[in-house]
């Protein structure tokens, strides 16, 4: 039995907690830790969670009795390091929510943590876990629709002006950033997974154009170049209604899409395309993309279902601490191209300051002011991505 604490207990918490549930016979909850302690006790009487410890700050939970197993990290960005790399000292594994650290140098010093005590950091990164995208990898690793040429990521949003209310969102030194940092990275790390190499250029504009009680960004676009000169266009955004999100892969011979779309077009003697485009290799590619079996648990019960294997197996989890890393490096290459206006080249040094904490906090624009806050919101629902 894998005994699991949470640290949070904000929304996304909610996820871990049913994920968690689906799997009584492998893991348990004996700890919940949250800054305000009523909200951990509403968590623990909503799901009637039994023999469930309450905790108000994460290092007295690593130093009590209670014997943790993993620490699944589901507090603001601006602590997922520390709390993290604490719990990793304590000799836990961690699971941290998105996105990993806000900072480079962050990432470096979780990864060292984890090397340094055997244990296993894994990043969330749940959408690889949706049927579409899961299934977007499987078909474009079949070589069926050729060569990867350009890649568009859609992740809109919306979020009404009071979102921007809570005390720590809309702030650089608590949430990191906007959109680009906190709701792209699940498609940042689609679109890692999908190229499977390494970005060479970044170009990137921020912009905030309808939430003037938060500093950062409400939407950025950006363009990557990779080594094979290969490119993607990233929009992050928490304006667009509808919440229309995916990706569009534009290979050789095909273009395929979350959500799932197939058109391959061929050429006429003058080149133009034919009418009705290449029918045949339409069947083909829709035929496999039928033929690949649904996961059996979908977002974060997925990834926590393929943690736990992790785990129990002593193998790796299909997103680990340096794919949250990775990430993180695109992401500070896409702020600091925003912010400095000028392209930046990947891999980011170490040398640069960009790298390091604190940097993206002391340079980037406030484009408004934070002058009025709230300290919870009433507990209402809340989307996670529409890929429909």
């Amino acid at each position: 039995m894998i005994n699991v604490a949470i640290v949070g207990t904000g929304n996304i918490a909610n996820m871990h907690v049913k994920g968690l549930l689906e799997f009584p016979e492998r893991c348990k909850i004996v700890a919940l830790c949250d800054i305000y302690p009523e909200k951990a006790e509403a968590m623990k009487e909503k799901y009637q969670i039994k023999d469930c410890e309450i905790f108000a700050d994460h290092k007295s939970m690593l130093e009590s009795d209670v014997k943790i197993d993993v620490v699944h990290v589901c507090t603001p960005p601006y602590v997922h390091s520390s709390i993290s790399i604490d719990s990793m000292n304590a000799g836990c594994n961690v699971l941290c929510e998105k996105p990993l650290a806000a900072s480079i140098e962050e990432c470096n010093e979780m990864l060292e943590a984890e090397k340094k005590n055997g244990v296993v950091l894994g990043a969330i990164a749940q959408n690889r876990f949706r049927n579409g995208v899961y299934k977007l990898k499987k078909l474009l690793d079949s070589g069926l629709a050729g060569k990867l040429c350009f890649a568009e990521v859609e992740s809109a949003w919306w979020r009404a002006h009071s979102y921007y209310d809570l005390w720590w969102r809309g702030t650089w030194e608590k949430e990191g950033g906007g959109p680009t940092l906190n709701h792209a990275v699940h498609h940042i790390d689609m679109l890692n997974w999908m190229m499977g190499c390494e970005p060479t250029e970044v170009i990137a504009m921020l912009s905030n154009v309808m939430h003037d009680n938060a500093e950062v960004e409400d939407i950025s676009v950006a363009c990557v170049k990779y080594k094979d000169n290969s490119m993607a266009r990233i929009l992050s955004s928490v304006v667009h209604h509808g919440e229309e999100q995916g990706i569009s892969l534009q290979c050789e011979k095909a273009k395929i899409s979350v959500p799932f779309d197939v058109k391959a077009e061929i050429g006429q003697a003058n080149g133009f395309p034919k009418e009705g485009g290449n029918t045949e290799l339409i069947k083909e590619i829709t035929d496999y993309y039928n033929s690949i079996p649904d996961l059996k648990y979908e977002g974060h019960t997925g990834e926590i279902d393929n943690y736990l294997t992790a785990l129990e197996n002593g193998t790796r989890p299909l997103i680990t601490g340096e794919d949250g890393k990775r990430t993180i490096e695109l992401i500070t290459a896409i702020y600091a191209a925003g912010i400095m206006k000028k392209q930046v080249e990947m891999p980011i040094s170490m040398d640069s300051e960009f790298a390091h904490t604190g940097t993206i906090v002391n340079k980037a624009p406030h484009f408004y002011e934070k002058k009025e806050s709230v300290e919870n919101f009433a507990d209402e629902s809340f989307t996670v991505g529409n890929y429909k």
